[in-house]
């Protein structure tokens, strides 16, 4: 009996603690996203990169972003940003596919052209430099 009181005891204290925190997990999973879909963009887009050929010394700046609205449902919701140095005026944008665990270039990069202010940039005829062919559109299987 004593026994079964005793754990009773720490089943309820458990319980008590996931209803305490479930909340707070809500909250910072919608202030700062899911840490395991960044963790799986870092990882295997770093790796899909060094791939391709290209090397840290090529790349500007390259981390991984939350985008602000909802995207393609066959990636992950993060993506992860690259601009090259011999392409500054354009940022790429680069995410993982929930099956296979494929990385996709996204056609849609921000260009600054002689203004300060970014724009998107869709249009898959118009190359730029490191635009892969077989892009896809983010906004496709919303």
């Amino acid at each position: 009996m004593l026994k079964l009181l005793k754990k009773l005891k720490w089943t309820s204290i458990v319980v008590f603690c996931a209803l305490l925190l479930t909340p707070f997990v809500g909250l910072y999973l919608m202030n700062n996203g899911n840490p395991i879909h960044e963790c799986i963009t870092n990882r295997h887009i770093t790796e899909y990169l060094k791939e391709q050929g290209y090397s840290n010394a090529e790349l500007a700046n390259a981390h991984f972003v939350a985008p602000n609205h909802s995207i393609n449902k066959d990636f992950y919701y993060g993506h992860y940003m690259v601009k090259f140095k011999d392409d500054p005026e354009f940022t790429y944008y680069y995410g993982v596919t929930k099956r296979g665990k494929e990385v996709k270039q996204f056609c849609e990069r921000n260009w600054i052209y002689s203004t300060t202010k970014q724009t998107n940039y869709y249009d898959k005829k118009n190359k730029s430099k490191h635009l892969e062919d077989d892009c896809v559109n983010r906004l496709d299987n919303k």
